[in-house]
């Protein structure tokens, strides 16, 4: 339960010791990115100059740090079904780099086509689709999840690609042969 805050207390003319109070608060419930808790610091109404003090020192002493909450944040996007692409969208969006998301993404050791597989079956359950428009579907699914279009190959299972279907049936049985 929170306690109320005191009413004589102005967060703007708040000292660091209340910023980083406020702040230490917030990290206790799980990491942040920089910018996301620089964000939410001024949002309660405290002064820019001293979050940014504040967010800085934090940094310094490990408090907060962007590598742990990259790590975790992939881990726990992964295990909502999301795929790599949606996941560094909203890591860009939180301040990240995309070289740093790059790097959580491959060290995260998720197996990404078979999670793709996994959603799939989850959502649509049964074998594979095998019409154009169910396919097109689920494809757009998976997309909307965050998967890439390999991945999502993947997780319709032979047949993903129309085109290749078409290409193998227009080559028929004796093009392979020579005379």
């Amino acid at each position: 339960m929170r306690r109320p805050r005191k009413p004589d207390t102005d967060p703007a003319s708040a000292d660091e010791r209340t910023v980083r109070t406020a702040a230490l608060a917030l990290l206790a419930g799980r990491d942040f990115a920089r910018r996301e808790l620089t964000a939410r610091l001024i949002r309660k109404g405290f002064s820019e100059d001293t979050v940014n003090a504040v967010v800085e020192r934090l940094a310094a002493e490990r408090l907060q740090d962007e590598g742990r909450f990259t790590e975790q944040f992939v881990t726990r996007q992964a295990r909502r079904g999301h795929g790599p692409v949606r996941i560094r969208m909203e890591l860009r969006e939180r301040g990240i780099s995309d070289a740093e998301a790059d790097t959580a993404l491959d060290a995260s050791g998720v197996d990404w086509a078979g999670l793709a597989r996994a959603q799939r079956q989850r959502r649509f359950a049964g074998p594979p689709p095998r019409g154009f428009r169910e396919r097109a579907k689920q494809a757009r699914f998976l997309q909307y999840r965050g998967f890439s279009a390999e991945q999502i190959r993947a997780a319709l299972g032979p047949g993903a690609d129309p085109t290749a279907e078409t290409a193998a049936e227009a080559a028929g049985p004796d093009d392979d042969l020579e005379p």
